[in-house]
C-alpha cells in the first residue's frame, strides 16, 4: 500500500472531510541507472559539501537559505515554512465547480488519490456522490512541500483525486509556436484523410499501450549480461540514424499507401477471426481421428 505524503482534511463551505494523500503515479516502468566511472568501473557519488570548510555537511545541518540580497540570507527550517500557514499546508480548500469539460487537459500536471482516514466517512461518500450525480469537478487550493498549487478535485472508480494543475504563466502561448497557415488542402486529400481516421477509429484502451522503449532497452541490457558484457561502458548500437523527413508536396500517395496498409491489416485480422471458430470445430474430429489410430487393434473372437 502506499504511503501517505500527509493527512489533513478537504474543506467543503462548513465541512470538514479528514483524509490522507497518496500519490497517484507509479515508477515501477522506470529503469533504475547509477553513474559509473569508466576508468576503473566504481560508482560515481555526491557529498554535500560546506564551500567555506570543504567537509560533509550532514542532513541534519542543513536548512533553506533565501537569497534576498547578494550573499544575504533569510533562513528558514521546515519547521518555519510549515508554520507560515498551518491550515494551508494541510488542507484541500474547495473554492468552486465547474463543469470537467471547462479544464483544457494541458492544465493537468499530476493525480494523487485522497482516502478518508475513517472508511466509513459519511462526508467523503457524500461530496463523492456530488461530484458523479452532477459531472462537476471542484476547483481547490493545496500546498505541497514549499508552493500552492490550484487542483481540480474529481473521481475515478470510486476513489477522489485531485490531480494538480499547472498555472497559465507556466504554459507557453501557442502564438509562439510557427504553423502552417492557410494551406490549400484538395477535397480528395481531405477525403482520403477522413477514410484513413475513420478507419483507424476505435475506443479508447489504454492497456494496449506499453512502453517498447524501455522494453528494447532491458532487452539489449539482457543480451550484454549473457554475453558476459557486465562492465562494458561502451557506445550506443549501431543503427540507422533517424534523418529528418523532407518535405513532401503530394501527400495522396502516401494517404493511398497508409489505406491500403490499413485494410491489408483488417482484412487479415478478421480472416484469423473468421477462421478460429472453424480450427477449433476441427479440432475434435483430429483428435478423435488421432485417438483412433494411436490405439491397438482389437483381436477379432470367434464364437463356437
Amino acid at each position: 500500500m502506499a504511503r501517505a505524503l500527509w493527512k489533513g482534511s478537504i474543506s467543503f463551505g462548513l465541512v470538514e472531510i479528514p483524509v490522507s494523500l497518496v500519490t497517484g503515479t507509479s515508477d515501477e516502468g522506470d529503469i533504475s541507472f547509477v553513474q559509473v566511472d569508466r576508468r576503473n568501473m566504481a560508482r560515481v557519488g555526491y557529498q554535500r559539501v560546506n564551500k567555506e570548510s570543504g567537509e560533509e555537511v550532514p542532513w541534519g545541518e542543513i536548512v533553506r537559505g533565501y537569497e534576498y540580497e547578494p550573499e544575504e540570507y533569510v533562513i528558514l527550517t521546515d519547521a518555519d515554512i510549515q508554520s507560515a500557514n498551518v491550515k494551508a499546508s494541510k488542507t484541500v480548500e474547495i473554492v468552486g465547480f465547474v463543469d470537467q469539460k471547462e479544464i483544457d487537459p494541458v492544465f493537468y500536471d499530476k493525480p494523487y488519490f485522497l482516502e478518508p482516514l475513517k472508511k466509513d466517512s459519511k462526508s467523503y461518500a457524500l461530496l463523492r456522490s456530488v461530484l458523479e450525480k452532477t459531472g462537476k469537478v471542484g476547483v481547490a487550493r493545496v500546498v505541497l512541500r514549499t508552493r500552492e498549487y490550484v487542483a481540480a478535485l474529481l473521481v475515478r472508480k470510486g476513489v477522489m483525486v485531485l490531480n494538480l494543475l499547472r498555472y497559465p504563466t507556466e504554459l507557453r502561448d501557442p502564438k509562439d509556436i510557427e504553423v502552417p497557415g492557410d494551406i490549400a488542402v484538395s477535397a480528395a486529400e481531405l477525403k482520403m484523410a477522413e477514410r484513413l481516421v475513420q478507419g483507424m477509429t476505435g475506443k479508447w484502451n489504454p492497456k494496449e499501450f506499453k512502453d517498447q522503449y524501455r522494453e528494447d532497452v532491458m532487452k539489449m541490457i539482457e543480451r550484454r549480461v549473457k554475453a558476459g558484457q557486465t562492465e562494458t561502458i561502451g557506445s550506443a548500437e549501431e543503427s540507422e540514424e533517424a534523418r529528418p523527413s523532407a518535405e513532401i508536396k503530394d501527400l495522396m500517395p502516401l494517404l493511398k499507401k497508409s489505406l491500403e496498409s490499413h485494410d491489408a491489416r483488417g482484412s487479415a485480422s478478421s480472416k484469423r477471426a473468421a477462421a478460429a471458430p472453424k480450427a477449433a470445430a476441427k479440432a475434435p474430429k483430429a483428435a478423435k481421428v488421432k485417438a483412433a489410430a494411436a490405439a491397438p487393434a482389437r483381436k477379432k473372437t470367434r464364437t463356437a
